[in-house]
């Protein structure tokens, strides 16, 4: 028994260094990750997703979709790519590079401003908002008891995650310029796993990260629980490229619509965490637009340019 609580404490106590990195910034080239096409005499299409996990775990998630619509257009090959946060993605679709993207609501108003377009929605709309997390013995009550303590999120630009709790918080009273210690740890995990470790008094994340979570770590997710909750916005986009081939794009949409209807489609949607994809246009995003701007005349800007 006392080796095992040794070696909990060692891993712990690795993966609190390991998150605390997550919060300096880093000089080094970003790292990408990426499959690779099994056969290249097809064309190939690289679809980028931004870091709604870590990129093991992301792999995990989305790559049986991403070999379900290679099996059924065979004329062409999707390469899955991931990015280590939040600044690197965004630096992949400013630069144009990826065909197809997975981008937050917001993520996806300046996709648009870059030449992609909205072909899908993924999940519920009702999905999409912000969660706070506590340790369970946790006895806050009002946000506006957060105020001198540390708070994570997982990138200033994570909608859901980081700028709708902080609307969430600004609304209650808390001046989160001033009040708070914000703290920006890189992945939707290690804002979850700092509660856990006892880094920060509260993490924001967003419904989705946090049933994987606890569906990966349920003993760690026991002694966790949801205080507060956002009001719900729009969900993550599925877009591409203005020179991506419209009957490439069409056929994408339709699978990605239809995949509930099949058994192999519901697998492949539950292990997502996402309810279903429905077909959207740029304009369903215009609520983001608006919402963002109210947020950066009350609370921050989103981007310190």
């Amino acid at each position: 028994m006392a080796f095992l609580i040794i070696k909990q404490y060692f891993i712990f106590a690795v993966l609190s260094l390991f998150i605390f990195a997550c919060e300096q910034k880093t000089t080094e080239k970003p790292l990408q990750y990426s499959t690779s096409p099994s056969n290249n005499t097809k064309v190939t299409y690289r679809f980028a997703i931004h870091p709604l996990h870590n990129p093991q775990k992301l792999f995990e998630t989305y790559q049986p979709l991403v070999d379900y619509l290679n099996k059924k257009i065979p004329t062409i090959y999707i390469e899955l790519e991931a990015s280590r946060d939040y600044p690197t993605f965004e630096k992949k679709f400013r630069a144009r590079d990826p065909d197809l993207l997975l981008p937050n609501p917001w993520q996806t108003l300046q996709a648009i401003e870059n030449g992609y377009h909205v072909i899908a929605m993924a999940g519920n709309a009702d999905d999409f908002k912000g969660i706070f997390i506590a340790r369970k013995d946790n006895k806050m009550k009002d946000p506006i008891e957060l105020k001198g303590k540390r708070v994570s999120y997982p990138a200033p630009t994570a909608l859901a995650a980081a700028i709708m709790p902080q609307y969430f918080l600004h609304s209650h009273g808390v001046d989160i310029n001033n009040d708070i210690n914000n703290i920006y740890v890189g992945s939707q995990e290690s804002s979850i796993m700092n509660v856990y470790l006892g880094n920060v008094i509260v993490g924001a994340t967003w419904p989705p990260p946090w049933r994987a979570f606890k569906k990966d770590n349920p003993e760690q997710a026991k002694q966790l629980k949801v205080i507060w909750q956002t009001p719900s916005l729009i969900n993550n986009s599925i877009m591409v490229r203005d020179d991506f081939p419209k009957l490439v794009s069409k056929k994408i949409q339709h699978l990605l619509v239809s995949l509930a209807d099949s058994a192999e489609g519901k697998t492949i949607i539950t292990n997502m965490e996402t309810a279903l994809f429905s077909i959207a246009k740029n304009e369903d995003y215009d609520v983001v637009r608006a919402y963002i701007e109210n947020f950066e005349k009350k609370v921050r800007p989103v981007e310190n340019n």
